[in-house]
């Protein structure tokens, strides 16, 4: 099994599942590195050398991730979202890190470039960077992620309409969080002496986010951008209720890209209350556009190209630009 994930470093061959014996002093040795970790990361761990199938990776990277938290945020990690953050979150310096990777090498039998860790900040950074090395895959971009300011200049949408408080986006989708107040103005009448999150606003919310992984998660061809005054909702498909909301509580808010060809844009969205379900959308439709961009001067005499810092401060994206003065 190990010469089988070495053989596939770099390519982009999917991971071969093969069924390997494991010597009595192997499986002795890797419970010997598993032995502050759960009986469960320990079979996952035995079960991936077995047969390298990937699908028991994120059982073996929660167990390690878990063994290194302190024990009363440890709880954080059942049945944990992939948006949970490794510093903010659970408290995960980068020492802490690297001792996590060397288990995770030794666990996997594979080598991980100290480079490679700088853009895992969630748990779903950590597994899918695990499994894309064992399968071979193509490492996805690093996730953003988007405090209030920088969403609000990005959205066409603003206070006191925006009900994104924090996002994050990746390639694969976006996560953000909202809680509600009790301030907001339609809370006033929805309902009288008993204030409930509309679930319109909620659909309304998840159709926000879905706007911002267009604006922030979408890679269009060279000189376009997403034009962030033609981005529309047209419709939802299989929206179901389940909790209602009332002021304090903090919604979790996820989406997923289904289907994306302009001038459509198609999502499945869901929001939760901690582990419990509050809306689901099967799909989520947005028609969008392109705009073009002004090509980006190229470095003259040292001076910084797009991106690049300036005088020190970070220049700011032209796709941000244009968003912040449309």
């Amino acid at each position: 099994m190990p010469d089988a994930v070495h053989s596939n470093q770099g390519s982009n061959k999917p991971f071969p599942f093969i069924t390997k014996p494991v010597a009595p002093e192997d499986e002795a040795a890797l419970r010997e590195s598993l032995k502050r970790c759960s009986p469960s990361t320990f079979e996952a761990a035995i079960q991936f050398r077995k047969t390298g199938n990937p699908e028991h990776l994120p059982a073996v990277v929660i167990g390690v991730i878990e063994r290194f938290v302190e024990p009363d945020l440890r709880t954080k990690l059942k049945d944990a979202d992939d948006d949970l953050r490794l510093i903010e979150d659970l408290g995960i310096d980068s020492l802490t890190m690297m001792e996590i990777v060397i288990l995770v090498e030794d666990v996997l039998q594979m080598s991980i470039n100290n480079d490679e860790l700088r853009n895992l900040r969630t748990v779903g950074d950590v597994k899918t960077f695990i499994d894309c090395k064992v399968r071979g895959l193509p490492l996805p971009k690093p996730t953003k992620f988007l405090p209030i300011e920088h969403i609000a200049a990005t959205m066409p949408v603003q206070p006191p309409f925006l009900f994104l408080n924090e996002a994050s986006v990746s390639s694969s989708g976006a996560n953000a969080k909202y809680k509600i107040s009790g301030q907001e103005f339609f809370l006033q009448g929805h309902f009288k002496d008993n204030p409930v999150m509309p679930a319109s606003i909620m659909l309304e919310a998840l159709g926000q986010l879905a706007v911002l992984f267009l604006l922030e998660g979408l890679t269009p061809e060279p000189g376009k951008a997403v034009n962030p005054q033609m981005i529309f909702f047209t419709g939802c498909e299989g929206v179901r209720a389940h909790r209602v909301c009332k002021p304090g509580d903090i919604l979790t808010l996820s989406i997923k890209p289904k289907r994306m060809k302009m001038p459509l844009a198609t999502f499945e969205g869901a929001i939760r209350v901690g582990q419990e379900k509050a809306v689901i959308a099967e799909e989520i439709t947005l028609t969008f556009g392109f705009m073009e961009v002004p090509a980006q001067p190229a470095a003259v005499n040292g001076a910084a190209q797009a991106g690049q810092p300036v005088n020190g401060e970070a220049a700011q994206p032209t796709t941000l630009r244009v968003a912040a003065s449309a």
